[in-house]
């Protein structure tokens, strides 16, 4: 399934046009944008921590012997 999703702000203006272009792909779905804003920013706002993660850090234990 392949998906064209127009803007909010053009949706009036393109949806149309692009469904009627699509009309004989069957694997083409015509979709208006639905978000309101980022993800981020509203979790920051809204007081969730975003954990950031070193995933180059060690990990407990010991550390085996390479023989080369």
């Amino acid at each position: 399934m392949i998906y064209s999703v127009v803007p909010k702000a053009l949706e009036g203006e393109l949806r149309e046009r692009l469904e009627t272009h699509y009309a004989d792909e069957p694997g083409v779905t015509v979709i208006a944008e639905r978000r309101q804003g980022e993800r981020r920013e509203q979790a920051s706002s809204q007081g969730g921590a975003r954990e950031l993660r070193d995933r180059r850090r060690r990990r407990p234990g010991d550390i085996p012997e390479v023989v080369v």
